[in-house]
């Protein structure tokens, strides 16, 4: 019996059912997958809506300050004029708008159509293309009315 260096190894050494030892195997991690524009875009569209979620907390905040008195409102309003405030807002309003079109693209998924290739990368490009678009049209408008 060999004494092993590292303490992870010995996870990775087992006995088959008639006793003969064997050596399993390592699974893999996330750097040997290559995943396609359908995989990086369903990862990028849970973490948006993570990140929405963290806007709703922001929202809150809000609102709470808001009915909490002047005080706490003009706190609150400072922060989201500073810059790291307006970076977390626009952060939020392309994570919105693309959570929305990658939410439209599964709805068009789930009534059954757009699964051939081609659809399936123009419609990726497109959620993609329509996020910068419709964020920068967003930003446009909110400062014009602001």
């Amino acid at each position: 019996m060999s004494l092993t260096h590292d303490p992870r190894d010995a996870a990775f050494h087992g006995r088959r059912t008639d006793g003969s030892p064997v050596r399993r195997p390592l699974s893999p991690h996330l750097q040997v997958y290559r995943l396609g524009i359908t995989g990086n875009l369903s990862i990028l569209n849970r973490i948006a809506g993570c990140a929405w979620t963290g806007g709703i907390l922001l929202l809150v905040w809000w609102l709470v300050a808001a009915a909490a008195g002047p005080s706490a409102f003009a706190t609150v309003q400072w922060f989201l004029g500073s810059f790291l405030g307006l970076l977390i807002l626009f952060g939020m309003t392309a994570a919105a708008w693309y959570h929305t079109l990658g939410g439209i693209r599964h709805l068009v998924w789930d009534a059954g159509y757009g699964f051939d290739l081609p659809t399936v990368y123009t419609s990726g490009y497109a959620v993609l293309i329509g996020t910068g678009v419709l964020t920068v049209l967003t930003w446009i408008v909110a400062l014009i009315v602001w």
